[in-house]
């Protein structure tokens, strides 16, 4: 296990200053992976045995066992990146095709029945919907946002240089839906802290208890991301985002398909799509080329 899946087995049994310490080094890895006991009670504001009795919780026989753990971990997430995927050789698209169906339904597992009403109960009630993401997860950011500003209004995808402008009329009414995944944005979690002291609601679609977001999140969603090719795939975000926009769409009901209908109708008036019937047969034309 992971040193964050071993946090999250015990997390209903760690005390205030543990919590701390288990945000500390979800925030900065590396403090756990190459500080001292003291650089890590420092950080915290703990005690060097406090450090000790956390790794004890977490069932190892001291410090050094936990760094050691940790080491591996920052060793294995080094490798997990773009700049070094890209260096590897290519391999057969069997396991890239295996990881993705497992991460599709696992984001189906996740997102249960219960998981989605309550998330897009709060989407139909919000005032406004605000949406950030990450990289990784910009278009699943972008489906969310197509799909829920279809069916209600005050929808907005949140760019990273747009954030104060934006977000100045946020306040508690609404509700703020935000996409990241390690290696995550600043941007992304320093909005979403911004909106949690406006006592905006924060949904987050992220990767798991230690994510900088889900500690802002009245309800967050762990997926999972595997690799394709150097960079991450966007397929969980994606799948998530739709399922969210289906039960949106089914608690609006009429509302839904009322805006639908209206836009159907100023799609028509505005000629928005291409008339194209295509042909029985099409051959494609040759050139003759004379000298």
């Amino acid at each position: 296990m992971s040193i964050e899946e071993l946090i999250a087995s015990v997390n209903d049994r760690l005390t205030p200053t543990e919590r701390r310490i288990a945000e500390a080094v979800a925030a900065d890895p590396s403090l756990l992976a190459f500080g001292t006991v003291s650089d890590l009670a420092d950080r915290v504001g703990a005690s060097p045995p406090s450090i000790v009795r956390f790794a004890a919780k977490l069932g190892f026989g001291g410090f050094r066992d936990l760094q050691s753990r940790a080491r591996d971990g920052v060793s294995r997430q080094l490798a997990s990146r773009p700049g070094h995927r890209v260096r590897q050789p290519h391999g057969s698209v069997a396991p890239v095709r295996g990881a993705v169906l497992d991460a599709v339904q696992a984001t189906f597992e996740t997102l249960d029945e219960p998981t989605l009403e309550a998330i897009a109960q709060r989407l139909v009630q919000a005032r406004n919907v605000w949406i950030l993401s990450g990289e990784t997860a910009r278009v699943g950011a972008q489906t969310l946002r197509s799909g829920l500003a279809m069916v209600r209004p005050h929808v907005t995808l949140v760019e990273e240089h747009d954030v104060g402008r934006d977000l100045s009329d946020a306040d508690s009414d609404d509700a703020a839906v935000v996409f990241d995944f390690a290696r995550y944005r600043r941007s992304s979690t320093t909005a979403a802290r911004m909106l949690a002291k406006l006592d905006v609601e924060i949904i987050a679609i992220t990767d798991g208890p230690l994510s900088p977001l889900a500690s802002l999140a009245r309800t967050w969603v762990g997926l999972g991301v595997p690799a394709v090719g150097p960079f991450d795939s966007s397929v969980p975000a994606v799948i998530a985002a739709e399922l969210i926009v289906a039960e949106v769409v089914h608690q609006l009901g009429d509302t839904a398909r009322e805006r639908i209908d209206q836009l159907e109708t100023l799609w028509e008036a505005t000629g928005t799509f291409l008339r194209y019937t295509p042909r029985r047969e099409h051959r494609p034309r040759t050139r003759t080329r004379t000298r």
